[in-house]
């Protein structure tokens, strides 16, 4: 029961989501401190307006109206900055991490055809009955028998 549960945490798919999680809830602080220090006044100074920029009101002299297009636009670039940090940072790096393991991993056995099989039996009989009858007669054959030629019951 926990050998499954440990093998369901170290899933690939469950410690990236994890991480991410994690680094991105870090990252937002940081994030909206650069948005709200440096990309807000930036699209202030577009606007040209004293209160929030680019920004509209529907009806005149109510602010429960208004609509903000500068926040969207913040937000929207927040969330391009901590997808690109969370991308760079974490998958990048834990995708050359399976990478490099899957290329360590052994290769696995193939299994024998049932053609090999077939003439691995072939052989064994080959070999039982030459060691039975003593020396072969007639001429020897080290390729692939000819169904027509084989006796018929």
């Amino acid at each position: 029961m926990l050998k499954g549960f440990r093998d369901f945490i170290l899933q690939g798919n469950v410690v990236e989501l994890a991480t991410a999680v994690i680094i991105g809830g870090a990252f937002t602080a940081i994030v909206t401190a650069f948005s709200d220090k440096i990309i807000n006044p930036l699209i202030a100074a577009v606007g040209g307006a004293e209160g929030p920029a680019l920004s509209f009101q529907i009806k005149p002299n109510v602010p429960e109206t208004t609509i903000d297009l500068g926040a969207v636009i913040t937000a929207a670039i927040n969330f391009l900055i901590v997808a690109a940090i969370v991308y760079f940072i974490i998958i990048v790096p834990m995708n050359k991490l399976n990478e490099l393991r899957k290329r360590g991993a052994p290769e696995e056995e193939v299994p024998p055809t049932t053609e090999d099989l077939l003439g691995d039996i072939r052989e064994i009989l080959r070999n039982q009955t030459a060691a039975a009858a003593g020396p072969a007669e007639g001429p020897a054959t080290d390729g692939p028998i000819d169904p027509n030629q084989l006796p018929r019951h």
